[in-house]
């Protein structure tokens, strides 16, 4: 009987250690720690936000609220470095490098320090292809109906989820007609994107595309996946794009999937395209930062490097574009954080937009391989996602939803956590971006439905 006891007594004791052993909860909590540090570091060193009130909001996200109670942060402003833990324990480190935002280090590891003169690679040999979208101020409404949509796109609920919208502008035509900002947040404020930064990989791929230095049908360009009889050689970059890899790096935002364990690697991409496949490429979709981290690998390689990564962009990109207030983020490996976190203005996102609303040509000139806007609008398999942008134009329940709730069929849009959108829609000659930390699981999608309904019939004839 004794001996039953004991038996049952150590099974009890055994099943959540082999499920600690499993699951790692120290590892979940890292990752917690690092969106943390990251965000804190950004929103400081780069936004210029108050660190305190960023802490607070950021606390406040699905999956990191329940570790508030034990979550703490140390801000250096001297050494630029922000040290997030849990009950002084499980930590994560981000680090400042002044216009190069925020790289999270890990433990001894030194991080790949980009040698660019950034401030000749921001001072363009010629003028913006794209004009100017507005003048130095915040533009007004003129229209009371349009005034009144962005009132509502800052209004909050009585109760939570809030929205915490921080920016709004609204082009149409090629010019701003509106634009609003919450406090502390104005025209040359820089905010992550998140996801979004997936949109702005899709471009630099088509960038390179135009160049003759890639097709999205070649094989992925992964050294890894080279050998023969390895099955990842199948997967191509379209592949990635539309994160129909088949490899085993499903999001699922736990903690614990390998989108979110990869933060805890200085070379996120070397963790990300060890994955094993587990369907054949092209057959199965999942949503997976992961794919896009290995495409940042794939334009680091294709180009030569981290320092030619940040001349690529700036010199094809944002300098056509006028995208003057932009911040991207690397690993510490020197690979573009083409999963998420680049920093920009709402204008310069929306400038972004721009690019996409008019089929990748600008003042004459094709930045994008021609039907490559096409390609990354249209459907993949049968879901709402593209190529690095969310679109319409498919028969998915979401997209309907959309359509539903006025947000046009021929609309696709660039999309991140807590409810950052870029929405480009062609029929009605509007490019519309929301930013903010929405804490709706949606991200305020209803709320972007309302903005886009009301200002389009506000600019309506």
């Amino acid at each position: 009987m004794v001996a039953r006891r004991l038996i049952a007594g150590a099974l009890i004791l055994a099943v959540p250690v082999a499920l600690a052993v499993i699951y790692r909860p120290d590892r979940a909590v890292r990752v917690a720690a690092s969106a943390v540090a990251d965000s804190v570091c950004a929103k400081t060193f780069v936004s210029g936000l108050d660190p305190d009130a960023v802490f607070a909001e950021t606390m406040d996200r699905p999956g990191i609220r329940r570790l508030r109670a034990g979550m703490r942060y140390r801000l250096d402003r001297a050494a630029k470095i922000v040290d997030v833990s849990m009950m002084g324990l499980l930590g994560s480190r981000a680090a400042f490098h002044d216009g190069f935002g925020c790289v999270l280090l890990h433990g001894s590891e030194a991080p790949y320090l980009l040698r660019s003169d950034l401030e000749a690679l921001k001072m363009p040999k010629s003028p913006p292809l794209l004009p100017e979208i507005a003048g130095p101020g915040v533009v007004e409404a003129s229209a009371p109906a349009l005034k009144a949509a962005l009132v509502h796109a800052f209004e909050e609920p009585a109760e939570p989820p809030f929205r915490r919208t921080k920016a709004v502008v609204v082009v149409r035509d090629g010019s701003v007609i509106a634009e609003r900002y919450a406090a502390g947040v104005g025209v040359d404020t820089q905010l992550p994107g998140f996801s979004m930064t997936k949109s702005v990989v899709n471009a630099l791929l088509g960038i390179m595309a135009q160049q003759g230095i890639l097709t999205p049908s070649m094989p992925a360009p992964v050294p890894e996946w080279r050998a023969s009889g390895v099955p990842r050689r199948e997967i191509e970059v379209e592949h990635l794009m539309r994160m129909t890899t088949g490899l085993a790096l499903d999001e699922t935002n736990s903690g614990f999937d390998p989108s979110n364990l990869m933060y805890l690697y200085g070379d996120m991409a070397g963790f990300a395209v060890k994955a094993p496949l587990i369907a054949p490429p092209g057959t199965r979709w999942a949503y997976s930062s992961a794919t896009a981290q290995i495409l940042a690998r794939i334009i680091r390689d294709g180009v030569g490097g981290p320092e030619k990564t940040l001349a690529l962009a700036w010199r094809e990109l944002f300098n056509p574009l006028g995208m003057r207030n932009v911040t991207l983020q690397f690993d510490a490996s020197g690979t573009l954080q083409g999963s998420a976190n680049m920093l920009a203005s709402a204008r310069d996102w929306a400038r972004f937009g721009l690019l996409y609303l008019n089929d990748g040509a600008v003042g004459g000139r094709r930045i994008l391989e021609d039907d490559w806007v096409d390609f990354s609008a249209s459907p993949t398999l049968d879901t709402d996602y593209g190529a690095g942008f969310w679109t319409n134009r498919s028969e998915h329940e979401y997209a309907q939803g959309r359509v539903r709730i006025g947000i046009p069929r021929d609309a696709f849009f660039a999309s991140g956590n807590l409810g950052q959108r870029v929405v480009i829609i062609p029929s009605q000659h509007l490019v519309i971006v929301r930013l903010g930390d929405s804490v709706d699981p949606t991200g305020d999608i209803r709320g972007l439905g309302r903005l886009v309904k009301e200002v389009i019939a506000a600019t309506q004839p």
